[in-house]
């Protein structure tokens, strides 16, 4: 649950004032919590913009919401979703990321989308997990800022230290976003749930919504020989149909795929069940249990698919 709660009135946040929060610590913004980025965020409970005080976000109907320790704020209005990563998924997914396996996949993917960036724009990154795929377009977008929301807890602390130039906030996808209308450039939503109306919604005129999504043969040697789910090939006539009232395809952007193979440890196999929602139904036993039956290393196929969007 956010820790969200309403203050005493005094003097309203946000109010370029820089009064001290009622903790008493130094005022200003938390670290990553730049201006750039504070333009971006409203308040999830009023809509009202969000200001620093102290360690604390705060609107000006005094709804307080704490920077936890690790760097992030939950904005959270309700219970965590049921499908929110556990702590053992995003440690699992942290150490998969970490071998490299992606890494290819994250390059290719900010190098399609920091054209289509203003070099001093806002990324938006919905389901953004560990922030991996933030930080690579971060980095090809070197004067943009960018926010990841995720409704994990345990994702979003790593994605708050994901990059310098990136802050992150628990927020559920399915649920009306804690983002201002129009304020965001680019909007990334990697393997992860889709709200088209709300990302029409916090999308600037002529911003871009970059969304990948796994082809069927991603992964596909490693789903048949651990009995993993399959990639629905309806998967993108539904994801057309969701986004058509919304969004055009962007002409010569519209569609791009990357595919390469790469080699897979046992112990790396294991992290790659646990970090999907495999891991929602068979636990770390069943798992090593299963991979130690296997001949490795095991060649599987990375293949994503990028689609690009322009609000209508």
């Amino acid at each position: 649950m956010p820790r969200s709660r309403t203050e005493p009135q005094t003097t309203p946040a946000g109010d370029g004032t820089g009064s001290v929060g009622p903790t008493g610590d130094v005022p200003g913004p938390p670290p990553a919590f730049s201006p750039a980025l504070l333009d971006v965020l409203w308040c999830p409970l009023c809509h009202g913009g969000l200001g620093p005080a102290g360690r604390s976000l705060r609107c000006a109907g005094r709804h307080t919401f704490d920077i936890a320790r690790q760097g992030y704020v939950s904005l959270l209005t309700g219970k965590q979703a049921p499908s929110a990563d556990t702590a053992g998924m995003v440690e699992a997914r942290a150490g998969f990321l970490a071998a490299g396996h992606y890494t290819r996949a994250a390059r290719w993917l900010a190098g399609a989308v920091a054209p289509l960036c203003p070099a001093d724009g806002v990324v938006l990154d919905a389901g953004t997990g560990t922030g991996h795929y933030l930080a690579a377009v971060l980095d090809a977008v070197p004067g943009a800022v960018g926010l990841g929301v995720d409704a994990s807890k345990y994702a979003v602390r790593r994605a708050a230290r994901a990059h310098p130039r990136a802050a992150a906030a628990v927020a559920d996808v399915w649920q009306p976003l804690p983002v201002r209308t129009g304020s965001v450039d680019l909007l990334l939503n990697v393997f992860a749930p889709r709200h088209p109306a709300e990302f029409r919604r916090v999308l600037r005129p002529g911003g871009v919504l970059a969304v990948v999504t796994p082809t069927p043969r991603h992964l596909a040697e490693a789903r048949e020989a651990m009995g993993l789910l399959e990639v629905d090939p309806a998967k993108e006539a539904r994801l057309e149909r969701a986004f058509s009232s919304a969004f055009r395809p962007d002409g010569p952007h519209t569609a791009a795929e990357c595919e390469y193979p790469v080699s897979l440890s046992a112990a790396q196999l294991e992290q790659l069940v646990l970090m999907g929602p495999t891991a929602h139904h068979r636990s770390p036993e069943e798992v090593r249990d299963r991979v130690a039956r296997m001949r490795t290393p095991l060649t599987v196929t990375v293949s994503f698919r990028l689609s690009v969007h322009r609000p209508r």
